[in-house]
């Protein structure tokens, strides 16, 4: 048996993210939300597709609904799902999360806040639901650096994963790193 390093398989050759794609009860209330809340455009899309849909542009991103049939546009959702910023969801960076707030105020929409911090930088995260319950984040994520793991210095525990060693990353980072560290060792030439 042959072992080859994870680091000689290449990665496929991606550019960027293109586009999501969301089914909806009515492609025309999410095509009203994404225009008039997100920002987003309808652009033409191929005539050979034989069920309805829209897609949207902008920022760089696409987003193409899909009505789904098994769905009774008309039966109403009795009870809107919680906001929750744990649950599936796609972000978008901004530059003033307060005129998000005010903006989504004003068209009554429900939304929940929260904050991050590490290092003593702030990150205001705004979430909230799409006509179909998708949830959508915008955020100053930007305000946090992009680290990789292997910036965090690494310093093995002994013991539990109860007590978490010292290090400038968080558990999970430095439960990660051990992790590769003892992979590491095990490998066997």
């Amino acid at each position: 048996m042959e072992i080859e390093e994870v680091s000689s398989y290449g990665a496929l050759p991606l550019l960027s993210l293109n586009h999501v794609s969301l089914m909806c009860r009515s492609v025309w209330a999410s095509v009203r939300f994404y225009e008039d809340v997100l920002g987003f455009v309808v652009i033409k899309r191929p005539s050979s597709f034989n069920f309805n849909g829209a897609w949207l542009y902008n920022y760089g991103i696409g987003i193409h609904l899909i009505e789904n049939p098994s769905i009774d546009e008309f039966d109403p959702i009795v009870e809107p799902r919680p906001i929750n910023p744990k649950d599936n969801h796609m972000s978008f960076q901004c530059t003033d999360v307060g005129l998000v707030k005010r903006r989504l105020q004003e068209m009554g929409m429900r939304y929940v806040t929260a904050v991050v911090e590490e290092d003593g930088i702030k990150v205001d995260q705004v979430f909230f639901h799409d006509p179909d319950g998708y949830m959508v984040e915008i955020c100053n994520c930007d305000n946090i650096p992009i680290l990789p793991l292997s910036s965090c210095s690494f310093k093995p525990r002994t013991g539990s994963f109860k007590k978490a060693a010292p290090s400038s990353c968080g558990f999970m980072e430095n439960v990660m790193m051990e992790s590769l560290s003892m992979d590491m060792m095990n490998i066997s030439f």
